[in-house]
């Protein structure tokens, strides 16, 4: 379907987990063609790994940094208002330079700020058009990383972020297949109880700062009760009988 010309999209990029290089050759065409490039920002204004991954092909010039309240759950009238206020410079944005990209850390289809971001400006833009550019996610980083198999043949695959509690994960973890977790590093002891009661330590692997200069890939035997990254991902692939091609 044509677009109309004056049509003012918003495209969600997915930047991967942090290794620069797992930008997609489409990212980063995405990244380059639009008007301004959007980047998330705490409200400690650190650089994100959002920023800091679209740094390797923008021109800082051309980057927008954007505070979002990403940590703020308790508060949820000053959530509100940080995303209202984070969807009205977007949409400034969209009215001086037609086309802008947002980029995310993995893929803007999958737990991504993105997802809230298109819906307000969607508020306050008659007629955007949202688009999306799938990325690497950090599932894939950290099997690619590991050698974990993500899934064979019948398998299924269960994606948990953790901050919906550990009663969710061990649930997950109870039934068949490969279970993946986000965002765990919080809850790492309660992981690691969810794991050992499920009888799933053996063979899972958890991993944090993929990519970058503080990456740790360990055994998820290794888990220990403090606090990890907020980001780590967990693998505790399926229960497998060892045979080959049995499942396909």
């Amino acid at each position: 379907m044509q677009r109309p010309q004056t049509a003012r999209r918003l495209i969600g990029v997915g930047v991967g987990p942090g290794d620069p290089e797992l930008v997609t050759v489409k990212g980063v065409n995405a990244l380059r063609d639009a008007g301004a490039v959007v980047v998330p920002v705490m409200e400690d204004g650190g650089t994100g790994r959002a920023e800091a991954t679209v740094l390797h092909y923008v021109d800082p010039a051309r980057v927008v940094r954007v505070v979002f309240a990403l940590n703020e759950r308790g508060d949820r009238a000053r959530r509100e208002a940080a995303w209202d206020a984070a969807g009205a410079g977007v949409a400034e944005l969209l009215r001086a330079h037609g086309a802008v990209a947002f980029a995310t850390i993995g893929d803007p289809n999958v737990y991504s700020t993105f997802t809230y971001l298109a819906q307000t400006v969607g508020e306050l833009v008659p007629d955007l058009v949202v688009e999306t550019v799938p990325g690497v996610t950090a599932m894939q980083d950290l099997a690619a990383r590991s050698g974990a198999v993500l899934t064979e043949g019948t398998e299924p695959l269960t994606l948990v972020p953790v901050t919906a509690g550990p009663a969710v994960l061990k649930e997950a973890l109870e039934g068949p297949g490969t279970v993946v977790a986000y965002k765990f590093g919080r809850l790492a002891g309660e992981v690691a109880t969810a794991l050992r009661e499920t009888g799933r330590t053996e063979g899972a692997v958890w991993g944090s700062a993929l990519g970058l200069p503080g990456e740790s890939i360990r055994p998820a035997a290794e888990l220990e009760p403090g606090p990890l990254p907020y980001l780590s991902t967990l693998i505790a692939p399926a229960r497998r009988d060892g045979g080959r091609g049995g499942k396909l």
